[in-house]
């Protein structure tokens, strides 16, 4: 949520500055705004309300009346409303006095307390953000100290919560400060020119060189140089990592929104995951690092932790741990673990899964498992689509799914990843613990080698499921369905729909229809059903028929050999064929994913930026 672009060059930087916002915009935002320093050494801001074409526009109506903003050093936002409505008084940066701008990632816990204490001391505030108080407790220890780096490093020692911070002054104009705890912050190295974001994708039109600042990093930025000062405030270097993507890899191309080109992706993905993962029969433990086997034999039980989408994964992958090996595993929601007393048992995987790496629930669970480590083996392995993100960072072990950027606030890729991620995790855990045959291991690789094959076949079924996504044109609610490991992949699809369409959905194991939900089975409730042809399937069928008999429109995705009949109430779609328990569960989430993207064109809902939506959710 929210995201920060900064820099500071030889030439104006509006519009790079521009340019990283309209990248940064899958994360989510209602308002946004940029400052600069100009050549009169004056501080300029603009900031506007919704989408980043009117800051845009407000930049170049200026122009057109003569007063073109523009300067060499200057930071830019894109807001996510936390403390305040979405208000362009609200929205970043925050100027004092017109001599410090700040724009800020997080949440500063303590700054009632802080802005009791400023008031106080004279200054005025003009928004209802927590962030002003940045601004101002900057500007304060500006004025007795000898730059602008030793008044942050004063300010944030003041700061409780979390932050990743941009902060420019007319009186130190050739000096950008970026500051992080908690809330991730890379800079981007240039020649004769430095950048700061959010996250590498808003600045790969200008650079692919990046370094990820560490937690309680201070950086003194200027054209020619970069110096980090750690929390003590000490010199310290980062090391500067290149970066494999390109400004390309984030475009559009022939795709109407991102979601739509990231859910055609998803077989390139899946090759991309499992490449230098697998050899011909077997999976390479290595690939979750040099230690993993010897960790791997260690372990009694997996214990997994997510939000979101990134939860159901875990949920598959439950199912997976304990029919296919035996192995216990729980899953859990991270922002329910991190806030109760949890029973770890001794030896006990513990597996982090997130797209970005910087969902703060789950890293503030990661670091409670960390300080449980002490006393107990407790190996930690993260899941991740970005690296050199957070819970990279603070994991022993780590397996990247190299989904690629993935930009629609909506998962469709990533989900897809974690999944293929988790069956490798699965067999190289059997594996070690020897409790998955050669020959189980052989199915499975074979399987995921068949996997992108069978995610093309699928998308193939898009003009029949554009057909189906009719029948939800005046429809308020829905109903999803599955047994097995296609509950959580129902939950997946409920989700995406009411993400996207904004249509109220709920997921149930069908087995659970006479428990509540078929009271709500009526005609105008459509019903999306997953079939796959496994032992489940005779007892999914009669709850299919239960719903029949209510009246209600049955939407099945079958396996070609389930043979569910198409029938008055029922649609079906024979979404594919010849998969197993590994690859079931992937290849029915793809015409889910399809579904809720084609029911949302209908309902003319924005697709990769829904309301009050965020792409990474780095605060409570």
């Amino acid at each position: 949520m929210c995201g920060i672009v900064g820099g500071i060059a030889e030439r104006n930087i509006i519009p790079i500055l521009l340019e990283g916002l309209k990248r940064l915009e899958y994360r989510g935002y209602d308002s946004s705004g940029v400052a600069v320093v100009n050549a009169n050494n004056e501080i300029e801001r603009v900031r506007a309300l919704g989408k980043i074409k009117n800051l845009r526009e407000k930049i170049e109506l200026e122009r057109a009346q003569g007063g073109e903003v523009s300067g060499q050093v200057g930071i830019a936002h894109t807001r996510w409303a936390t403390h305040g409505v979405p208000a362009e008084n609200n929205a970043h940066p925050h100027v004092c006095n017109n001599a410090v701008a700040v724009v800020h990632n997080g949440i500063i816990e303590n700054y009632q307390a802080l802005k009791t204490q400023q008031v106080e001391q004279g200054y005025r505030f003009t928004s209802e953000t927590d962030t002003e108080v940045v601004a101002h407790a900057v500007h304060h220890y500006f004025q007795t100290s000898e730059n602008l780096l030793s008044a942050v490093q004063k300010a944030v020692s003041e700061f409780e919560g979390a932050y990743a911070l941009g902060v420019i002054a007319k009186d130190d104009p050739n000096t950008l400060i970026a500051a992080r705890k908690g809330s991730p912050l890379v800079i981007g190295i240039g020649i004769g020119e430095h950048f700061i974001a959010s996250d590498v994708s808003a600045l790969l039109p200008v650079t692919q060189q990046f370094i990820f600042l560490e937690e309680g990093d201070i950086a003194h930025i200027t054209r020619e140089n970069v110096e980090i000062y750690d929390a003590n405030g000490q010199i310290v270097e980062r090391p500067v990592k290149i970066s494999n993507l390109s400004a390309h890899s984030v475009e559009l191309g022939e795709h109407r929104h991102y979601m739509h080109k990231e859910i055609f992706e998803q077989p390139q993905a899946v090759i991309d995951t499992l490449e230098g993962r697998i050899t011909q029969d077997h999976v390479l433990i290595s690939a979750f690092g040099h230690q993993a086997e010897a960790i791997f034999k260690t372990i009694n039980q997996v214990q997994i932790i997510a939000c979101g989408t990134s939860y159901h994964a875990g949920l598959v992958a439950k199912y997976w741990f304990e029919d296919i090996i035996g192995l216990p595993c729980q899953v859990e929601v991270a922002s329910e673990y991190r806030y109760r007393n949890p029973v770890v048992q001794d030896n006990t995987l513990f597996v982090t899964i997130s797209q970005s790496g910087e969902t703060a629930d789950t890293l503030a669970a990661l670091q409670q498992v960390k300080v449980l480590k002490r006393e107990k083996n407790l190996p930690t392995l993260t899941i991740c689509n970005v690296p050199e993100s957070s819970l990279t960072r603070e994991s022993d072990l780590t397996f990247l799914t190299h989904a690629g950027p993935e930009i629609g606030v909506a998962s469709t890729k990533a989900f897809t990843t974690q999944l293929v991620a988790l069956s490798l995790l699965l067999t190289a855990v059997g594996k070690s613990l020897q409790l998955m045959s050669e020959e189980q291991e052989r199915k499975i690789v074979h399987g995921l080698q068949k996997l992108p094959g069978l995610i093309k076949k699928a998308l193939e079924h898009e003009d029949k499921i554009i057909e189906i996504a009719q029948c939800f044109a005046d429809r308020e609610s829905a109903l999803f369905l599955g047994r097995g490991t296609m509950y959580p992949i129902a939950l997946e699809g409920a989700l995406k729909l009411k993400e996207i369409s904004y249509i109220h959905a709920e997921a149930y194991p069908a087995g659970e229809l006479k428990h509540g939900p078929l009271a709500l089975i009526d005609e105008h409730i459509p019903v999306v059903t997953i079939a796959p042809h496994d032992d489940l399937l005779e007892k999914l069928k009669s709850n299919l028929q239960e719903v029949k008999a209510r009246g209600g429109q049955m939407i099945v995705f079958e396996d070609e050999q389930s043979g569910v009949s198409s029938e008055a109430g029922f649609k079906v779609i024979k979404a594919t064929t010849n998969v197993g328990r590994i690859t079931a569960p992937i290849t029915f989430n793809i015409p889910l994913q399809l579904l809720s993207y084609h029911v949302a064109l209908i309902k003319g809902t924005d697709v990769d930026q829904p309301r009050n939506l965020a792409k990474s959710v780095t605060v409570e």
